[in-house]
């Protein structure tokens, strides 16, 4: 029995339990942290809905075979409906799907100006630099940079209220490298989400949701210059040398 219970397979039995506790509480506090994040977004304006979180096998949580957005898009096609800033229907949510990451709806308080990451980085230095009132920044390690600002509002005339379907949809990000202005009708990742990969692939904060929202068109100017930058760099680097070489 000393062999069993006292030996070492019964310190490592010990061991394997404290390891097993310890991993259980630091999960409760990231999900605790996670929540309260979530939480300062939903207080800052920001409509929140459950979204599909990174999975084994196809890498997203949702049963569509091939998912095209793994771990980026809604769980419910009722997504805009369903967008809430209520703080007890977004912790009943969290605590019923502790795995999930949340979108918020865009469009409706907030739009989101979508850009290359080193593009984001470049004008985000330039804006701070200059004083411009930034607000809300958020970083992806899909490679994007997302500014949150003021939604256009609902203009008197309908038809100069364009749907996110005329610049992009979530979907189609790998078509549109450059800048995308998510509206009316699109959503984003909301900090803090995983994204599907190897390593510990997450959407996070660089500024958080208590700045204030700023108007889109104080950041637009920096912004499409910096992409514009950021587009002629990577065309030069990926054309081929000419006149070729033999």
């Amino acid at each position: 029995m000393s062999a069993t219970f006292g030996g070492p397979s019964g310190r490592q039995g010990k061991l394997s339990q404290w390891l097993l506790g310890r991993r259980s509480k630091d999960t409760a506090a990231a999900d605790e942290q996670g929540r309260e994040t979530l939480l300062l977004a939903a207080a800052a304006g920001f409509p929140l809905a459950p979204a599909a979180h990174p999975a084994p096998g196809y890498g997203c949580s949702c049963d569509r075979v091939g998912c095209p957005t793994p771990a980026r898009h809604p769980v419910s096609f009722a997504w805009q409906t369903q967008s809430t800033t209520d703080r007890a229907q977004i912790e009943r949510w969290a605590r019923h799907q502790p795995g999930a990451n949340f979108i918020t709806a865009t469009g409706m308080t907030h739009d989101v100006l979508d850009v290359p990451l080193e593009a984001g980085r470049q004008a985000l230095e330039r804006l701070l630099a200059d004083g411009v009132e930034t607000g809300p920044v958020a970083e992806s390690d899909d490679g994007r940079m997302l500014f949150f600002t003021l939604t256009r509002g609902t203009p008197e005339d309908e038809d100069e209220w364009w749907p996110c379907e005329l610049d992009c949809r979530p979907e189609t990000m790998d078509e549109h490298p450059g800048l995308r202005w998510h509206c009316r009708g699109s959503y984003v990742l909301v900090p803090p989400a995983r994204l599907p990969g190897d390593g510990d692939r997450r959407v996070l904060w660089v500024r958080g949701p208590e700045h204030a929202l700023p108007d889109p068109l104080s950041l637009l100017e920096a912004l499409t210059d910096a992409c514009a930058r950021h587009t002629a760099e990577e065309t030069d680097r990926t054309a081929p040398a000419w006149p070729p070489q033999h």
